[in-house]
């Protein structure tokens, strides 16, 4: 479901998520204001799937957001990220190129975004400052996810993963199915079962 915003109130997270980072003007943020709309999703909804092209950056008001390639048999689906309450998310590749999208995005719980979408962001851009800088940090926080993946796989154990994964984000646990996180870190759902029962 998408529609669009009554007021200002309803923007105060955001708001103060971005002005940590950088001052808006008074100008910049009723012109971004007036483009923002709010999307809901329920829990397992995918609301981009593979090939679809992406039209939207969204900031996630409530939820938590899966990234993952689909395959045929839904037990060999490669998960690669997760983003959470007061994050950026997009396939951002494909928002950038307007080309169908390699991966899927999926609301894990139920879900809300701020969102704006690519026509939209190019007349932020052209006459704002505050395109510019919403931009920078969806490419940032993509990158990190990537990164930071990359890293786990290369340099830790998957026991090691497992624990780093949940010393940062210990409500993963309550909200995100085990199989999920097994193909996060690597390892099959009965080997993150045995890293569960030594640890």
């Amino acid at each position: 479901m998408t529609y669009q915003l009554q007021g200002l109130q309803d923007l105060q997270q955001i708001k103060a998520h971005l002005e940590q980072i950088a001052t808006i003007s008074d100008t910049d943020w009723d012109f971004f204001m007036s483009k923002l709309q709010r999307r809901t999703f329920k829990k397992k909804a995918v609301f981009l799937k593979l090939n679809d092209v992406e039209n939207y950056i969204s900031f996630i008001e409530t939820g938590v957001v899966r990234l993952y390639i689909p395959k045929e048999n839904p037990d060999k689906e490669i998960t690669f990220g997760f983003s959470f309450k007061n994050q950026f998310i997009s396939a951002y590749d494909s928002f950038l190129t307007q080309s169908p999208s390699a991966y899927e995005l999926q609301a894990l719980t139920e879900t809300s975004v701020l969102c704006i979408t690519y026509a939209d962001l190019q007349a932020v851009y052209n006459q704002t400052k505050i395109g510019n800088l919403i931009g920078r940090i969806t490419a940032e926080r993509l990158f990190l996810i990537k990164s930071k993946r990359e890293q786990h796989l290369l340099n830790l154990t998957a026991e090691e993963r497992y624990i780093k994964l949940f010393k940062e984000r210990p409500e993963l646990l309550k909200v995100i199915p085990l199989k999920y996180i097994s193909s996060y870190i690597g390892v099959t759902a009965q080997a993150l079962s045995r890293i569960r029962k030594r640890i």
